[in-house]
């Protein structure tokens, strides 16, 4: 029986860092899924450098994982970690930077050489000259702790057995926060049992790790979060790109047809190919093309054959997709492009999170050709999100933009699995039959006659007999869908195909807003990922006293009816994206509201102090211009 005291906390982050070899993506995800098991609410933010491998112990070759878990709901990965585990020089001074004076750090001290702490500029080891005073160190030889309690495997080399320092790591931080590791010893003889020696290598350094922790003088507490309190149900540890697979999947079998995926490798976006390519059995083909041309050249074919067509890329594919998510406009048929969005142009930060797409979205293609876009707020809500961009593109027969990013694919979050029969009703109709008579009053197949409705036009699956017709990319005529030139029906058919998607505001529902009050005069609008940030700054800034009211879009084209409304009940909106202001741009100019923009594109979440600070100067700036406010009449 242990005589270490144990504290008991409501919240803690924890990140670790290490060199992009030094397993610290597993390790965070191991930790995290093992928090989730326990029942409390968390937010993870993995952060790795872009190059396969740069060199080992150099500031770009720093991964991270930062692990945000607690008692209560939690809405973002936390701004500043409370613990950083340190595998080498590179990571400490990559990190300390974000980490506040008090705070702990775990320092893997056999990595703190003379020739890797020059590598990174330390002229003298900061473990031991002082310059770490205001945060309490924990030195750790982990490295040969490792290697020792190893010592056994004589099949062997070092270096395998240094590489099981991160399982090391992981039992010491398991222990340190009470942490079981059922799921990772399961987890292991999953992923090496074909490997017997490096399976009991890696069982073997997490029980040492535990040991550590238990035995050592170094760490005198170890930490209890209590089971955050959530709605019952089932739950599972989720990121956005599996949500966005496994709601692509759900919204296809509910709709009764089959799920095509033509795509072609791209940061962020490559691991919902990895998923779906393994969802075979349940009426899912993936396809991983020679290129992003042929990857939505494939979707758009299966669903011009009767599938929903998915294509996933990032910003890059997007622009090289144009053309045929144009034919897709112009042929209406549906197609869902996921685009998870990084940091650009060209190349720009391929792991780095950004919101940068939302105009490539709205207008990167020739001509007028308008397609619906939407955005889920979390990794959780991107299921939702699949499933409404496929309702949309099979309702209303159009592409379908889901704009999520790399903050949403790669983070993670507690997912109530949701009870199939509660899921929306998604039924397709395809016509069978011709739906016209000629001048003649024979039965004919007009392709381009529209459902009242929703002006969507009949989905016609090739093959079927009397449903004959043409396509292309040239303009068709109203009705017959034959070629056309005529000026008349080439203004009719635009204004048809922008009405068409005007005609989803219908279909959404009206903009939500937070205002508990009813009387606060700011209001903060987002869209996307910066939904967490911005509900903990808004929280924050009404904990203080402070009256502001929160309201998020999902549905970025069209806008929800009542959003003009909305924006004008307030005195000043801010709107915070990681762009330079596109949302505030397309708001500015619809809805001619002066709306304040705040911005930042530095590849990382806004943090909920920034966007607190925000909220307040503007409180503010609106006090101070208001007649009626105390500080005036003051």
């Amino acid at each position: 029986m242990s005589s270490k005291s144990v504290q008991q906390l409501d919240r803690v982050v924890i990140r670790f860092a290490g060199d992009s070899g030094d397993g610290m993506q597993l390790t965070g995800d191991r930790f995290t899924s093992e928090t989730a098991a326990l029942g409390n609410d968390l937010s993870t933010l993995p952060n790795f450098p872009a190059e396969i491998r740069a060199p080992q112990g150099t500031l770009p070759g720093v991964s991270s994982f930062q692990l945000h878990f607690a008692d209560h709901d939690v809405l973002t990965p936390g701004d500043a970690p409370d613990v950083l585990v340190a595998m080498n020089p590179a990571a400490l001074k990559a990190n300390l930077g974000d980490l506040p004076r008090g705070a702990t750090i775990i320092a893997n001290t056999d990595e703190f050489t003379k020739r890797n702490l020059g590598k990174v500029g330390y002229d003298a080891n900061p473990l031991e000259d002082g310059s770490l005073e205001s945060w309490h160190v924990h030195p750790v030889a982990l490295t040969s702790i490792t290697v020792e309690a190893l010592a056994e495997f004589d099949t062997l080399s070092r270096k395998d057995k240094e590489r099981a320092k991160n399982m090391f790591a992981l039992g010491l931080l398991s222990w340190m926060y009470h942490r079981p590791t059922n799921g990772t010893e399961s987890f292991l003889r999953k992923k090496f049992g074909s490997k017997p020696d490096i399976l009991a290598a890696n069982l073997a350094a997490l029980t040492a790790g535990l040991n550590y922790g238990e035995t050592t003088e170094d760490f005198a507490v170890s930490y209890e979060i209590a089971p955050a309190k959530m709605a019952p149900g089932t739950y599972r540890n989720i990121t956005g790109n599996l949500a966005l697979a496994i709601g692509l999947t759900t919204a296809a079998h509910r709709a009764g047809i089959p799920l095509v995926l033509g795509s072609y490798p791209i940061t962020p976006a490559s691991d919902i190919l990895h998923t779906l390519s393994g969802f075979k059995r349940y009426g899912v083909t993936t396809m991983q093309c020679e290129d992003e041309i042929a990857g939505v050249g494939a979707a758009l074919g299966a669903s011009f054959g009767g599938a929903i067509g998915v294509t996933t890329t990032s910003g890059p594919g997007v622009a090289l997709k144009s053309e045929t998510i144009g034919l897709g406009v112009s042929l209406e048929l549906p197609l869902v492009i996921v685009d998870v969005q990084r940091g650009g142009p060209s190349t720009g930060l391929p792991t780095k999170t950004e919101q940068s797409d939302l105009l490539q979205a709205m207008f990167g293609r020739n001509g007028e050709s308008p397609v619906p876009i939407v955005a889920p707020r979390s990794p959780a809500d991107c299921f939702d999100a699949a499933l409404e961009a496929v309702r949309i593109a099979t309702t209303y027969r159009t592409p379908v933009f889901i704009l999520s990013d790399g903050y949403l694919a790669n983070g993670s979050e507690p997912w109530a699995v949701p009870k199939v029969a509660e899921l929306p009703a998604m039924t397709v109709e395809f016509a069978t039959e011709p739906n016209d008579t000629d001048a003649d009053g024979k039965p004919v197949f007009h392709p381009f006659k529209r459902d009242e409705k929703t002006l969507a036009r009949p989905w016609a699956v090739p093959g079927t007999s009397g449903l004959e017709h043409r396509v292309g990319g040239i303009e068709k005529a109203n009705i017959t869908g034959n070629i056309s030139y005529d000026p008349d029906n080439h203004d009719l058919m635009t204004r048809l195909r922008a009405g068409k998607v005007e005609r989803i505001a219908e279909s959404i529902g009206d903009l939500e807003v937070d205002d508990p009050s009813g009387e606060a005069n700011v209001l903060v609008l987002g869209w996307g990922s910066t939904y967490g940030p911005i509900a903990a700054a808004v929280r924050s800034v009404r904990n203080s006293g402070a009256k502001v009211a929160q309201a998020h879009l999902r549905h970025l084209n069209p806008f929800p009816a009542n959003t003009g409304e909305v924006l004008r009940r307030y005195d000043r909106v801010l709107v915070p994206e990681m762009n330079m202001g596109q949302l505030a741009l397309l708001l500015r100019a619809k809805y001619l509201v002066d709306v304040h923009s705040f911005t930042q594109v530095r590849g990382l979440p806004f943090t909920t102090v920034e966007l607190a600070d925000a909220i307040v100067s503007l409180l503010e700036d609106d006090a101070a211009t208001d007649p009626t406010s105390e500080e005036v009449r003051a």
